[in-house]
């Protein structure tokens, strides 16, 4: 089993702080687990029994709105931690994380980060500085949703998947999702993302091949993000 005082990864997220003594009894207790695209690591409702690293791969955080449909809430990849909202306020979770590629995520157990958070000052005030920057980014999620139109929310979200996850083979972006992923992102209906993708290849904006896309370019795009 790997060190978690020898792991990059919690040079990313609130783990950073702990010392190499609590970091190694989480060593200890934790969880390797693996999940393949499409997996959910855990529903809206449940009651989750701990905190989850993620080592490798992405995910999408969503919720079902009244319309049944699910609406993609944020992307989390390498480095970050979930479900330390739901653990720390000891309630059952208010989202879905659905595994978007292979993934493989350590599993901290609850009673090991609440006694953490009780000992260690540091770590208590760095797991409530990350939450405090997750509230910020919905309340840009929010205004995003009630005053720019779908064109220049797809345009944003097109160039956030290039800046947080990268471009692979031939410069097409690494995260591949479907049209309806995009609809969900936007809040929009499939038919209207897909006619925006047309329309942004069109202008010589994206191109495309299957699902996966390229951004041929970015300050054009840029400048559909602003109007």
């Amino acid at each position: 089993m790997s060190k978690c005082e020898k792991c990059i990864i919690n040079k990313f997220n609130s783990l950073n702080v702990l010392t190499d003594k609590e970091l190694d009894r989480i060593s200890t207790r934790k969880t390797i687990l693996s999940f393949k695209k499409g997996d959910v690591i855990f529903e809206e409702g449940e009651h989750i029994k701990g905190v989850f690293c993620i080592r490798q791969g992405i995910c999408k955080i969503s919720k079902i709105g009244v319309n049944g449909k699910d609406q993609i809430i944020n992307f989390i990849g390498k480095g970050n931690l979930l479900g330390q909202r739901s653990v720390i306020c000891n309630e059952s979770t208010n989202l879905k994380a659905t595994a978007m590629t292979g993934m493989s995520v350590c599993s901290i157990p609850k009673q090991e980060i609440i006694n953490d958070l009780e000992d260690n000052p540091k770590f208590s005030m760095e797991m409530l500085r990350h939450m405090a920057n997750d509230l910020k980014e919905a309340d840009n999620v929010i205004v995003d949703m009630a005053q720019k139109s779908v064109k220049q929310r797809l345009a944003e979200t097109l160039l956030f998947i290039k800046n947080h996850f990268g471009e692979g083979e031939e410069g097409r972006l690494n995260l591949v999702l479907s049209r309806e992923d995009y609809a969900n992102i936007v809040g929009t209906a499939t038919e209207s993302a897909i006619r925006i993708l047309s329309q942004y290849k069109k202008e010589g904006l994206i191109s495309t091949l299957g699902k996966q896309i390229k951004i041929e370019d970015e300050d054009g795009l840029k400048r559909k993000a602003v109007f």
